[in-house]
């Protein structure tokens, strides 16, 4: 068995690995060298960041019940380790250091941190994710463009490439690969991509392959087409119900299921329609002492739809964010109090 040790050296070739003391902000890529030598040595370029999210402490009614890790000091401590080993990350805080931006090269790369932290115990509150938009020397606004490449059954190849011109993305290539397979390559924008892995999946069965990589900031290609459908927010704390998801089921899609804790602003489905709806999910079915010939029918819930967080993130409009702990993530209402939320819309109306 060999035994590493630290021996000293007076200079350091290719491939050695060495100690350097005195240099905090030393990270990848960077040129270590003598004062005299001004030129680094060329470095791989490494893709810029092209989302952010904003991370604070979970302030749910629920906080607390389900992590350990719940304070802002032991979140902030977190990302910047995080930052320090992760060259694809980058990180920033507010003034009070109460809420922390992170941006990462993608939903993956993100969603990737976002777990690892709720394994390690964390709780805390995510807002919806941004694309970093710049500028160039005209003014006109740049965003992200990346390149996908799906590899697909011949049959699927239409469905997906309607999907992607809703997107906004542009077919680039097609190939045949033989055996009835397909291969597509597009360029479409990081925002209409948000979430789209899981809707790919679908639409192709299960059997389809695709492959994002980040190609180069594009023309800015306009508005884009949000979540059409409201949300189901539950007006109660507590637990909820089966008897009262059942009355419920035929509003929308149901995202909690019977003994699921809820609270007053959290989001319990999406409506089948645009608008917002408060909806009642404590509600049981009264007892009486009065009895009729037969039974009751048995109460028969849709299975909940198990999404995964980039998904999730994708589907948050901007008043609204994610709440992640160790054994749930929540979608929720940024302000819980119905009261406070209709006095900003009003007050953002006028």
């Amino acid at each position: 068995m060999r035994v590493q040790k630290k021996v000293p050296i007076e200079e350091g070739e290719a491939g050695d690995i060495v100690i350097i003391a005195g240099l905090e902000k030393a990270n990848v890529a960077d040129t270590i060298c003598n004062l005299e030598v001004n030129d680094p040595i060329d470095a791989t370029p490494i893709d810029p960041p092209t989302m952010s999210i904003t991370i604070t402490v979970n302030s749910s009614p629920l906080a607390g019940t389900e992590g350990k890790k719940l304070t802002s000091t032991q979140i902030r401590d977190r990302l910047i380790l995080e930052a320090e080993n992760n060259v694809g990350i980058n990180f920033e805080e507010n003034k009070n250091k109460d809420a922390f931006v992170i941006s990462g090269r993608g939903e993956l790369m993100l969603e990737i941190l976002l777990t690892q932290m709720r394994r390690e115990g964390f709780e805390m509150t995510v807002s919806p994710p941004k694309v970093l938009i710049k500028k160039d020397d005209t003014g006109s606004k740049l965003e992200p463009i990346e390149e996908i490449t799906v590899d697909l059954d011949e049959e699927f190849s239409s469905k997906i490439i309607d999907s992607m011109n809703r997107r906004k993305g542009k077919l680039i290539d097609l190939k045949d690969t033989g055996k009835d397979k397909k291969r597509l390559i597009f360029h479409a924008p990081t925002r209409g991509l948000m979430g789209y892995t899981s809707r790919f999946l679908t639409l192709t069965k299960g059997t389809g392959v695709i492959n994002r990589i980040f190609h180069s900031y594009g023309e800015y290609t306009g508005d884009m087409e949000g979540r059409r459908n409201g949300a189901l927010i539950s007006m109660e704390n507590g637990k909820a119900v089966a008897f009262a998801i059942f009355n419920l089921q035929a509003r929308g899609e149901m995202f909690v299921t019977h003994n699921d804790p809820v609270y007053e602003g959290m989001i319990v489905g999406l409506s089948s329609k645009s608008g917002d709806l408060e909806i009642n999910v404590l509600k049981g079915k009264k007892l009486t002492n009065m009895r009729t010939q037969g039974t009751d029918e048995n109460v028969v819930l849709t299975p909940v739809r198990k999404m995964a967080i980039a998904e999730q993130l994708s589907m948050l409009n901007t008043d609204e964010a994610l709440e992640i702990t160790p054994k749930s993530c929540r979608l929720r209402k940024l302000v819980l109090d119905p009261h406070e939320r209709k006095r900003q819309s009003r007050a953002k109306a006028s």
